[in-house]
């Protein structure tokens, strides 16, 4: 029997983070009621598209979602169509099984909302005849194509919040405060939260630093006069030769490399140099938790409508993209691959030197 109206099908794939409700709402909001379209949930991200585990979703089931963190409908960083474990631990391509359930589902168009493992699994199965439009969202910022995505600003004022109450106990104490912030492969949280917080020392994947320099400031800013430090570190940091910190390694993720660990290795070095009390703390996933920012909830309402648009319109492969200010559209294929990192002619990178912060080299 043919359905008298079109349905659209929404998943948010990879980590959690502030804003995936609102970007939901906009999308369910605006194929009801702009375009009379059945809406579709589908649970935890691709596994429930694996799984074949799904629930439609009405108007009133988005009312009220706007500043609630997380997702609603699930997520799951680990499940991936092209390398699923089975039983037996064993990972294996049930990609064929993810688009039948696409198609038993009877949708005319699917949203990825997700950062750049997401959206990579989301190409191959848009290759695969999955007809869909990505959402870019990630508190790394370190997806190409666009100057933001969802999930970033929140985590930034979560990050820059944090350093500004090290501040204080920083002071009071005469101790160098290690902050190990996210940011997988890329520095742009550390950067940004370091620069906002006023941290003496910002520590990046893309500049690996040299420990003795480190030390040196931590040293000179304390015969100054200035008791204290303040080091920002991402948690993909890693010393001119050395390698980044990794906690542990899971294989059935989409990033099997789990990193943690350089801030209490920074700590115990910088203490072993200068013989000055370092503490570490690590914010962890304090970074991707809690209610949006109004930045993130406009952003993703924004992404969420255009996506849909472009679902109406049989616009399929392409991701949404902030621009100047701007909501665009680019192919999929250029939108995934090799990450945003930090330049070192980012214009960032010298305002932070102009105002005296060191990047440990």
């Amino acid at each position: 029997m043919r359905r008298s109206k079109k349905r659209i099908g929404i998943l948010t794939g990879g980590g959690d983070c502030p804003g995936l409700n609102a970007g939901i709402r906009a999308i369910a909001k605006t194929a009801i009621l702009d375009y009379d379209m059945e809406v579709i949930g589908i649970k935890d991200g691709f596994l429930g598209l694996i799984e074949n585990r799904f629930l439609p979703v009405s108007y009133e089931d988005v009312s009220g979602i706007l500043n609630l963190g997380g997702t609603f409908l699930g997520a799951s960083n680990k499940a991936n169509p092209f390398r699923h474990p089975d039983f037996k631990g064993r990972l294996r391509d049930v990609s064929d099984m993810a688009v039948e359930n696409y198609q038993a589902m009877e949708l005319d168009g699917l949203i990825c909302i997700g950062g750049d493992g997401t959206l990579n699994i989301a190409y191959k199965l848009f290759k695969k005849g999955v007809r869909l439009v990505g959402v870019p969202k990630t508190i790394d910022n370190d997806l190409r194509q666009t100057d933001a995505t969802i999930g970033f600003d929140s985590a930034l004022i979560t990050a820059t919040q944090a350093i500004d109450k090290l501040h204080t106990t920083a002071q009071s104490h005469h101790r160098v405060m290690v902050i190990e912030v996210m940011g997988r492969y890329a520095g742009w949280l550390a950067l940004y939260s370091g620069l906002a917080g006023g941290g003496d020392i910002i520590l990046l994947p893309e500049i690996p630093y040299d420990i003795k320099k480190v030390c040196e400031v931590v040293l000179k800013r304390n015969q100054s006069g200035k008791r204290f430090s303040i080091v920002v570190a991402s948690e993909g940091s890693r010393p001119k030769g050395g390698k980044m910190v990794v906690k542990k390694i899971v294989k059935d993720s989409t990033d099997p490399l789990r990193l943690g660990g350089i801030g209490n290795k920074l700590a115990n070095e910088i203490e072993k140099i200068t013989g000055l009390e370092a503490r570490v703390t690590v914010l962890g996933h304090l970074q991707r938790g809690g209610e949006p920012s109004p930045f993130d909830r406009m952003l993703a309402t924004r992404f969420g409508v255009d996506a849909c648009e472009l679902i109406a319109k049989g616009d399929f492969g392409k991701m949404v993209v902030l621009k100047a200010g701007q909501i665009k559209k680019v192919d999929l294929k250029k939108a995934v691959g090799d990450i945003k990192r930090v330049g070192l002619s980012d214009p960032v990178i010298k305002v932070a030197r102009s105002v005296g912060t060191s990047f440990g080299i």
